[in-house]
């Protein structure tokens, strides 16, 4: 999808910095509508991701999320693995991105990464020691 196809759909979004700097025709680094991101290359969207902070609730477009304008971040990798697991999703551990204190999963055939890490200080979170959802993404090129 064209990055002005996205931006008919979603209203105009807010690039990142180094677009600013450098110009529309740099690639790779993301447009934003609240807690959505769009990465760009060639003017074209590339991937897709949502970046979450436990705690708070977090914001995507009327389009992606209809009814509500926001939504709760906080989701534990339990959570979601007992979703895709009841939803028939098959997902896998992401060895790329699990180490240390975070870990990954990557579902099957979408190629969705979910990355989740233990909360950090000024999370508010029910659970310190579970590791939360902190990104989700899937690249398209």
């Amino acid at each position: 999808m064209p990055l002005s196809e996205a931006e008919d759909l979603l209203g105009p979004g807010r690039p990142h910095p180094a677009i600013r700097l450098k110009g529309p025709d740099i690639d790779g680094y993301p447009y934003s509508w609240d807690g959505l991101q769009l990465d760009i290359t060639r003017r074209a969207v590339s991937g897709i991701r949502n970046n979450l902070r436990p705690g708070p609730t977090t914001k995507l477009p009327a389009l992606v999320l209809p009814e509500s304008t926001s939504f709760e971040a906080t989701v534990d990798r339990e959570e979601l693995v007992t979703a895709l697991d009841i939803a028939g999703c098959e997902h896998h551990v992401n060895d790329t991105l699990t180490f240390g204190q975070q870990s990954s999963i990557l579902t099957r055939p979408t190629g969705v990464c979910a990355v989740f890490s233990l909360p950090g200080r000024d999370d508010h979170v029910p659970h310190r020691d579970r590791h939360y959802l902190r990104v989700m993404y899937k690249r398209m090129a």
